[in-house]
Order: C-alpha cells, then sequence, then structure tokens
C-alpha cells in the first residue's frame, strides 16, 4: 500500500485551534458499517453504546515541552519524550541553526524566556550527549521538574503558545497516570456526565512517538512504529467500544501476545483482523497518519475517506481539538 493512498484535502481553516467552550458540545459523525451517516453531537454517544463495555486510555500528558537557549541566545524548542534514567531523556528538538552533540544549553523561565532557571544560585543546563535517528538525548545537571518548567505539548498544526487552559483542556477528565508526551485526544470529549451513562473500563498507552510520528515511507509497510508502553488491569471480555487509536492498540496487542502490560509496536492497516475491537470513538485524524490507517482498517479506506470528504463538507472541526467520529 502506497501512503499517498490515505491523504485527503483539508482546508487549514477546519483545524481545531483552541477548545470549545463545552468538551461534550463537539459533533458526532456517527459512521455505520453498511455506510450510513448521521451528523449529532457528542452528548447523544450513550443512545449508540447502551450495553456496550466502552474502553478509555487513563494515561496523563506530561508538560513535556520546555525551552532551551544556546550560548550564543538562540532558542530551542524541546519536546521530552522518554525519560531514560535520573537527568536523561530523549527529546525532539526544534532550533534554527545546527545543533552539536556536546553542546550545553541553558533551561528557560517558561514565564520569562530570554531568561535561563537558576537552582541552588546557578543556571541550570542541559548537555546534548547524542542524536539517533531524529531524537536526542539530553543530560540534565538535575532531574527537570516539569510541572514548573514544562508546558502542555500542543502539536504544531497548532499555531499558538499553550496556556493556562491547555493545562485542563489537553487532559481528558479520567487522567490518572501520568507518562504521555499528547492527549488521547478522542477521550477530551468526554464529562462526568457521559461517563455515568456508559459501562468503562480502563486502560493505560503512554502516547508518545509510536502514535504522532510523521510516515515519511512512499510504502505503508515501510513504515516502522515506535513503541509505546501500555497497560491493562485485566482482560477485556468479548467484543468491545475502544475510544482513541492508543487503545484500540492496547486491546488489540493484548489480544496477539496475552501480555496485561509491556511495549507494543503494533502497527494496525487495512488488512488486519481486529480480535477484540467491534466499534471506535475516534477523532478525525491528519493525512497519511498511523492514526488514519488504523480507522481505514476498521471500517474500511473508501469509507472513511468519503465520511472524512463529507466532514469537510459540513465544516466539522479537525485533529485535536476538534470534533469526533463514531465507528460502529
Amino acid at each position: 500500500m502506497l501512503v499517498s493512498d490515505f491523504d485527503y484535502k483539508l482546508p487549514p481553516e477546519l483545524i481545531a485551534q483552541a477548545p470549545l467552550p463545552r468538551r461534550d458540545q463537539s459533533r458526532l459523525l456517527v459512521l455505520h458499517r453498511d455506510g450510513r451517516r448521521e451528523h449529532r453531537r457528542f452528548t447523544d454517544l450513550p443512545e449508540y453504546l447502551k450495553g456496550e463495555t466502552v474502553y478509555l486510555n487513563d494515561s496523563r500528558v506530561l508538560r513535556a515541552r520546555i525551552y532551551l537557549i544556546r550560548s550564543t541566545g538562540g532558542k530551542v524548542a524541546a519536546l521530552l519524550v522518554r525519560r531514560l534514567g535520573d537527568r536523561k531523556w530523549h527529546a525532539l528538538l526544534d532550533a534554527s541553526g545546527r545543533l552539536q552533540a556536546g553542546e550545553r544549553l541553558w533551561i528557560a523561565d517558561p514565564n520569562n524566556p530570554q531568561h535561563s532557571v537558576h537552582s541552588k544560585g546557578k543556571p541550570l543546563s542541559v548537555q546534548l550527549s547524542s542524536k539517533e535517528e531524529d531524537h536526542w538525548t539530553l543530560d540534565f545537571d538535575e532531574e527537570p521538574d516539569l510541572k514548573q518548567l514544562g508546558k502542555p505539548p500542543l502539536p504544531p498544526y497548532i499555531k499558538r503558545p499553550a496556556d493556562w487552559g491547555d493545562d485542563t483542556r489537553y487532559q481528558t477528565v479520567f487522567a490518572a497516570k501520568e507518562g504521555s508526551i499528547a492527549a488521547p485526544t478522542a477521550g477530551l470529549h468526554f464529562t462526568p456526565e457521559i461517563l455515568a451513562k456508559l459501562n468503562t473500563r480502563k486502560v493505560t498507552l503512554h502516547v508518545g512517538l509510536g502514535t504522532f510520528k510523521p510516515v515519511k515511507a512512499e510504502k505503508v509497510e515501510d513504515h516502522k512504529m515506535h513503541a509505546e508502553y501500555y497497560e491493562l488491569a485485566e482482560p477485556p471480555q468479548g467484543k468491545v467500544v475502544a475510544v482513541g487509536t492508543t487503545t484500540c492498540r492496547t486491546l488489540e496487542t493484548w489480544a496477539r501476545t496475552g501480555q496485561l502490560s509491556g511495549w507494543t509496536d503494533l502497527f494496525i492497516t487495512p488488512g488486519f483482523e481486529f480480535k477484540v475491537v467491534k466499534s471506535l470513538v475516534t477523532n478525525f485524524h491528519v493525512p497519511k497518519s498511523t492514526l488514519l490507517m488504523l480507522v481505514c482498517a476498521l471500517a474500511g479506506r473508501e469509507r472513511i475517506l468519503d465520511a472524512y470528504a463529507e466532514a469537510v463538507r459540513e465544516k466539522y472541526r479537525f485533529f485535536s481539538y476538534g470534533d469526533a467520529m463514531l465507528i460502529l
């Protein structure tokens, strides 16, 4: 399969730049297996899931975006993607100039990015020790306190700085176990009132590069998924409803390995046999992404792309802070 088979045209103005005032006021496109489509509100979701077991990803998003200052005064945006050990992290770095292994940078004050953060009377620094593929290994002077130094890691298609509202809204109301560097966004629409009407269970998958890394290969089978940590409290019973692609991958990983915890690099594309997941609550995904490939595997590529085209015509809001889809 070609990655270009999962492309579609999206007007930039349909990419949601901020959440709605209320989580549950998102629109909901209901896609039936026979191709029928309904346009509803997310508050209508419980009507479709009576008696179903609904699985949610309870991973909590880290304040994983920090800013660094070079010796030249240049700024570097860092996304901490995985903790490797004491004071050591993998990170994606965005800088205007070429970075060098061995280079030392200073941690910027998130509230005053022109100045560095001090600890014990000296500025906190980090050294770039090595680069592997597209991410760096960072060695910190001391373990970074992300609650104080970091900001919510909004995706790059949101063209504004993260603000105080994102601390709450780029987090599900049921988030519990800290460890993700991006929100499991299908869960952002849920409120306590909607959850009270559903039979829910929790899984955990800490969202990392595996979920959101862009596909750069021409052929789907040439893309390599990064592994992400998952865990389930107990095996699922029968066919279930998954909220989000991360929940879906967690459940289908268990179905293939029998392991209630571990690391998964499961890549779900058309032709995949779903053993656990019957239905999916999901957002509208980035063109040519692994997430779009997964929903195409569940409902069929043409059916999904036709539904996306209709969502564009109906001016649905797309991506992380956008509207939702229910695939039955």
